[in-house]
């Protein structure tokens, strides 16, 4: 059954593939962006997380196109990375509006159709980096971390009515944003995961494609790392 499906910032790295992998089993699927292009055959939407009137303008759009969304992906998120001594509170603010609250504002304008379907499949982005902390990150940390309690939380309000919440937790992936780091800093990264390498975006997506399938109807709360064993005992 073709479903109808919206991710955040899917028009590139891992929520490109997360967009193509649901596209490619059939459902209807709509992204949002800010720049670029999306995926072919998926329906492009511009809309900043930030902004709530945004964020119900391109809800209503993809209603109108594809029906009320019944699979939600929150993948759009920034980073603002500096020291704790020399982050301002509008590099905190931004972080954690488009993070944390923007994931909130998707969560609330989705939850009533889920509700009333009473069916629905969310997955919040996280990443290992709001489990074990990093150097020069605590905003975006921060705004990681807060998707746990997020998605827990939710996932108990909406449970009776058949919607599951759940949270995915990427490490190293091999995207536009990895591979201008050095490589000697690369090799550090790698030296550091069990698995000894980054992961696909492609694995990344495929773990978010079983989260959303009627096969995980009875996986609700979870934290799901795909991370090569970097984050183990989080």
């Amino acid at each position: 059954m073709a479903r109808s499906v919206l991710v955040t910032g899917g028009n590139r790295g891992i929520g490109r593939a997360i967009a193509t992998a649901l596209a490619e089993r059939g459902d209807k699927v709509a992204v949002t962006y800010r720049s670029g292009e999306p995926p072919d055959g998926v329906l492009g939407v511009t809309c900043d997380v930030t902004d709530s009137g945004q964020v119900d303008a391109a809800f209503s759009e993809v209603e109108r196109e594809h029906g009320p969304v019944e699979v939600l992906v929150a993948n759009a998120g920034i980073t603002s990375d500096t020291l704790l001594l020399r982050m301002g509170e509008d590099e905190w603010d931004a972080v954690l509006d488009t993070n944390l609250t923007g994931s909130f504002r998707l969560l609330k304008r989705a939850a009533r159709g889920m509700m009333r379907a009473r069916w629905g499949r969310v997955v919040l982005m996280s990443s290992v980096v709001g489990m074990l902390g990093s150097p020069g990150q605590a905003n975006y940390a921060a705004s990681k971390a807060g998707l746990v309690g997020l998605a827990r939380s939710v996932a108990r309000e909406l449970g009776s009515r058949g919607v599951t919440v759940n949270v995915v937790a990427p490490g190293f992936v091999e995207t536009d944003m990895t591979a201008v780091l050095p490589e000697a800093t690369q090799e550090q990264y790698r030296s550091q995961i069990p698995l000894g390498r980054f992961a696909s975006a492609e694995e990344v997506a495929a773990v978010v494609s079983f989260l959303t399938s009627d096969e995980a109807a009875y996986v609700t709360g979870a934290l799901v790392p795909v991370d090569g064993g970097l984050g183990m005992g989080h």
